[in-house]
């Protein structure tokens, strides 16, 4: 994991002085935990879930808003706010601040949407298949959620076919028993495949 957060943080910025890190995949893909060891290896880098700017009304129909509160002011090295989406309660909370770092996670499903593509240092994709993926979801959610599931995954179908994120991926990250394996996305041209572990040290293929 430390070796992929070294050549992160070796890119040129991409948002400002922001390098901005896109975390696709399907829902239920792993891309929260990912992101989260990640941003562990990155000392502590920020991460914006998209789960946060996504709301029951607007499942994939926020990219103006996270332009406007997030991508413009990191841009213009400005600290960012966003009012993250209570989805138990349904409505948004108080504005919550997001200072340009060296590094930014965006976590989430459509995180390497068309719109977003230009602000991205680059794009990883969790490399799971999406039935497999929303199953996973679907049992950690539980029963209670199974009526929101069944709406999202005919949305996400629908987002995925009119703007694919995985063509666009520079890398593949596919999680094994121990840690992390990266390859070459069809966007990327990155050296061989290597396995990504949270020591860096040996470990299974996956």
């Amino acid at each position: 994991m430390h070796s992929l957060a070294s050549r992160l943080r070796r890119l040129p910025p991409s948002c400002g002085p922001v390098r901005l890190i896109g975390v696709d995949g399907h829902a239920g893909s792993g891309k929260s935990t990912f992101a989260g060891q990640l941003a562990d290896a990155l000392g502590g880098a920020p991460v914006l879930h998209l789960d946060d700017i996504a709301s029951h009304a607007e499942l994939f129909g926020w990219t103006g808003r996270l332009l406007d509160e997030v991508i413009a002011p990191l841009g213009r090295g400005e600290t960012a706010h966003y009012a993250p989406y209570d989805w138990h309660a349904r409505r948004f909370g108080p504005p919550r601040p997001l200072p340009p770092a060296p590094v930014i996670l965006l976590e989430g499903v459509g995180a390497g949407r068309r719109a977003l593509r230009p602000y991205l240092a680059q794009l990883l994709w969790m490399e799971l298949p999406r039935e497999e993926s929303w199953a996973r979801g679907r049992s950690r959610d539980g029963v209670e959620q199974r009526e929101f599931w069944d709406g999202w995954v005919v949305a996400e179908r629908r987002h995925f076919a009119e703007d694919p994120s995985r063509p666009f991926a520079d890398l593949l990250v596919r999680q094994c028993q121990e840690g992390y394996k990266t390859t070459p996305g069809p966007a990327g041209a990155v050296g061989p495949d290597r396995n990504v572990t949270h020591s860096d040290g040996p470990t299974s293929m996956c």
